[in-house]
């Protein structure tokens, strides 16, 4: 077996410039959540809770479970691929890491539910709640490089 260098999936110059690699890496790792999310609210809702009544309790266990199996895929994921560079210099316990990681998420979520209500009353529901989402995802981004994933430390280490 030979040593050949990792082949590392490119975008055209173009595009790099507007949409880096990591990114599209965590938009991957969001959509791979999803996945989990509704994987395990049908699970919660078919089987693990079929006897909790009434029937809103049940989904509201199932959505609990699903978005914490979730938000652990997404922080592992994101932990080992899309910020998995930066894991050497990081310098926390994971437990500490993984409660930035979620207060993020919680805020992003915060943030999508608050522009949805305001954006309805200027376009449809669902254009509304599409826009949130893409702002909420560009925060939770943002807040997971430079706070949860350190880029602000690693940037202040160079500077000194």
């Amino acid at each position: 077996m030979t040593d050949a260098p990792r082949r590392r999936c490119r975008f055209p110059p173009w595009m790099a410039r507007y949409v880096p690699w990591r990114f599209v890496k965590f938009g991957l790792v969001g959509a791979s959540g999803a996945v989990v999310n509704l994987a395990v609210v049908y699970a919660g809702q078919e089987w693990l809770f079929r006897t909790v009544e009434p029937d809103r309790l049940r989904l509201n266990v199932s959505l609990a479970l699903a978005i914490f199996f979730a938000t652990i895929n997404n922080f592992t994921w994101n932990r080992a691929w899309t910020w998995g560079d930066r894991r050497a210099l990081i310098g926390r316990a994971l437990l500490l890491q993984f409660g930035q990681y979620a207060l993020a998420c919680w805020i992003g979520i915060a943030l999508q539910f608050v522009l949805s209500n305001l954006l309805v009353a200027h376009f449809h529901y669902l254009i509304a709640n599409a826009i949130a989402i893409v702002v909420a995802s560009l925060f939770n981004f943002v807040s997971n490089d430079l706070w949860t994933f350190d880029r602000i430390r690693l940037w202040l280490q160079r500077r000194i």
